[in-house]
């Protein structure tokens, strides 16, 4: 069967200067000045991300489930059809304007363009791919349609996934560099205290990710990503612990600690070549693979959790 997603497709994407992660309020800044002109320009093309990109995989997903991967005969069992998309002309609009924000960045706005440009005509596409299955037309005409949409929407999610991994790979590198410097701030205001030890903790998750969602694993780096993130878990554990006036929530902290299990599970299924049994394949085809210990899905969902925490209640 067709590959459905690469499983970083399936990440919230997280801005950690300044803003929250995942859900991405719109911050509107009281005085310009060029961080918070950053972080706007950032929030629209992270904002399309979070909206559209995981329903986008999820339609591919929910298609390869029951068609092969030529595409649909009219002779399967049991036909699913495919997902619909949430409107992208805010994430169009959004883009736009982003681009014209400073800093400029020629890479990252064309990246942003694609983006919008390949979602925006995907859009279309599924809608009509999913009148055409929800209606059961394919009982009228053989699956003529069905054949001919085939190549069709295989181009367009192509398409998208080249744009979303290349929107991907430069929102992350910016994020990365400003979540660092936010780290130094934070050290030589506060001292490494709680707050510190929060963002800490996020820079060493999302490297445990990286590690072990790759498309090749490197068994000795993820191991060493690994152990220092449960190093972090324990210095925030520690933090938490500490009268120092600042609290740290309980549900961060218990977050932290299942991520840290989940990617252990993960770990010791890469460096055992465990493989999946056949109900697991079902599993993760049917898109249940988060029920599953020591899979990527897994993972993903934990690591989705802990920002949804980071989010909620870890701003001290």
């Amino acid at each position: 069967m067709r590959k459905t997603a690469s499983t970083s497709a399936l990440i919230a994407m997280t801005v950690l200067t300044f803003m929250a992660p995942q859900a991405l309020a719109q911050t509107k800044p009281s005085a310009p000045n060029p961080e918070a002109t950053l972080t706007e320009k950032m929030n629209a093309y992270v904002g399309c991300i979070n909206r559209l990109s995981e329903r986008s995989y999820s339609s591919r997903s929910r298609y390869f489930s029951w068609a092969n991967q030529n595409g649909p005969t009219g002779k399967e069992r049991i036909i699913y059809g495919t997902y619909t998309i949430y409107d992208t002309s805010d994430c169009r609009k959004n883009v736009e304007q982003a681009n014209t924000l400073e800093p400029r960045d020629a890479e990252l706005e064309a990246a942003g363009s694609a983006y919008a440009d390949a979602v925006s005509k995907l859009e279309p596409l599924l809608k009509e791919a999913d009148d055409y299955y929800t209606q059961e037309n394919y009982k009228d005409d053989k699956m003529a349609k069905g054949k001919a949409m085939h190549p069709r929407l295989v181009a367009a999610w192509d398409a998208f996934a080249k744009a979303d991994k290349d929107l991907r790979k430069n929102v992350e590198a910016i994020n990365d560099k400003r979540a660092l410097q936010r780290l130094a701030a934070i050290e030589q205001s506060e001292g490494r205290k709680a707050r510190y030890h929060v963002e800490a903790l996020m820079i060493q998750a999302k490297r445990v990710l990286r590690a072990q969602t790759a498309d090749k694993p490197d068994l000795a780096a993820l191991t060493q990503a690994l152990n220092d993130y449960e190093t972090a878990t324990k210095d925030l554990e520690n933090a938490a612990n500490a009268d120092d006036g600042k609290k740290i929530g309980s549900m961060f902290t218990s977050s932290a600690k299942s991520y840290l299990t989940s990617a252990k599970q993960l770990m010791r299924r890469i460096r055992d070549k465990a493989p999946y049994s056949q109900g697991d394949k079902m599993m993760i085809n049917a898109g249940s693979g988060w029920m599953i210990e020591g899979s990527p899905e897994r993972l993903l969902r934990d690591y989705n959790q802990l920002i949804d925490a980071y989010n909620r209640g870890t701003r001290i």
